[in-house]
């Protein structure tokens, strides 16, 4: 379990405020290229508010949790009466945050039984609703998924919704005023596959490095148009240079080591450094990678011209595909160990594609691949996170 325990400083949703709206909007502008909050559509100016609002959020150290976990209604399951009353074993840290490990009562006082189904005996795929004190806005799902069958790993930005990160005028658009928008028609391949094996389900996880205070709209769009499933986010922590600098891999490592029996397929895009570099260095550490899917970006769109650079995916022939659009992907049934749509015409140079200057790093060819994206930023947080914290510093 992960998350943390926070304080809003102003709750734009039930009115409640130690700011004023004023004073508020003083930070959404800062995060506004070219605009002001006042000049957004009116659904723009609350979605700008509310990011900006949760990305100012308060840390809570201290803080004894305790969680309550229901079956949720309409599964086949040993007993709906099941449920479990969890106290947190630490106190909050001093970034509010809470993560690590814990064992579920399986079996209540005084039964032989357990109530909780094996995971080793079953296929199916628990969902327990999560509760905590306090506020009525602790809430989740957790999931209890059996050691073996697949799980559909994606990161989010500019795979699932448009983002644009390589524009950042738009991309900050796009996440801090614009509703999130699916990319073109995903939605459809992700709602195919979870129907795809229907003895033993898929598990959906988002991985998004995006830092916790601005997860909740991702997990709002993702409940709205994607398959339920479970989050891994940025964590608040950075003492650790992992934590700090190789946020994906770590998190990549913990839940590949915690389903070591289970077939994972990866799904990102190009203009993702940390994807074209992570996804394939996890692929030839751990046997249990089955497939990568990466969105080519640029060639899907002709606005994204970063380089990038496809050398990682060196001798991982036929467990990796380049797509430019979600037909792409369709037709691929991963029960049956797909990988690479052979109908779709790839040409991979395992060296930085799409440099400037018409300059070019000449590398090894193989049939499969595209037109190129570019390195660096890790989504923009870093600096997003910056002027969050100026903008607090200015206004308090």
């Amino acid at each position: 379990m992960h998350g943390w325990a926070y304080k809003e400083p102003f709750s734009f949703n039930n009115g409640t405020s130690i700011v004023t709206t004023q004073t508020l909007d003083q930070a959404v502008n800062v995060f506004l290229p070219n605009l002001k909050v006042d000049q957004l559509q009116p659904n723009e100016q609350v979605n700008a508010r509310n990011l900006t609002s949760a990305i100012l959020s308060l840390p809570q150290d201290d803080v004894q949790l305790e969680f309550y976990l229901d079956v949720e209604p309409g599964q086949n399951f040993t007993s709906l009466d099941w449920t479990a009353r969890l106290i947190w074993p630490q106190l909050t840290d001093a970034r509010g945050e809470f993560d690590g490990f814990i064992a579920l009562p399986v079996t209540p006082p005084g039964e032989s039984a357990s109530w909780l189904p094996d995971g080793s005996q079953t296929n199916s795929i628990t969902r327990l609703d999560v509760h905590t004190n306090g506020t009525d806005t602790g809430n989740s799902t957790a999931y209890l998924v059996p050691p073996e069958g697949v799980i559909i790993l994606s990161d989010i930005d500019d795979v699932l919704r448009v983002t644009k990160i390589w524009a950042p005028s738009e991309g900050l658009l796009n996440t801090f005023a614009r509703d999130f928008t699916p990319w073109l028609n995903m939605p459809e391949r992700f709602a195919e596959w979870s129907q795809q094996s229907s003895g033993r389900p898929y598990h959906f996880h988002y991985l998004t490095t995006t830092p916790e205070q601005a997860t909740r709209k991702y997990m709002d769009f993702i409940y709205t148009h994607y398959p339920l499933g479970s989050f891994d986010t940025r964590s608040l922590n950075f003492t650790t240079v992992d934590q700090t600098f190789n946020v994906r891999k770590s998190l990549i490592d913990k839940i590949v080591q915690t389903f070591p029996q289970r077939k994972f397929i990866l799904i990102g895009d190009t203009s993702n450094s940390d994807v074209m570099t992570d996804y394939p260095a996890a692929a030839k550490q751990y046997g249990n990678i089955q497939c990568i899917l990466i969105r080519n970006s640029s060639a899907s769109d002709s606005t994204m011209n970063w380089p990038y650079n496809t050398a990682g995916f060196r001798d991982l022939n036929g467990k990796f595909m380049f797509f430019r659009t979600p037909d792409d992907l369709a037709g691929l049934n991963f029960a049956n160990g797909d990988c690479v749509n052979g109908s779709v015409p790839m040409n991979v140079t395992y060296a930085w594609q799409n440099l400037p200057f018409g300059l070019s790093i000449s590398g090894a060819s193989h049939n499969e691949g595209g037109k190129g994206a570019r390195p660096g930023v890790e989504k923009v947080w870093w600096v997003l996170m910056v002027a969050a914290a100026t903008a607090w510093w200015g206004i308090c």
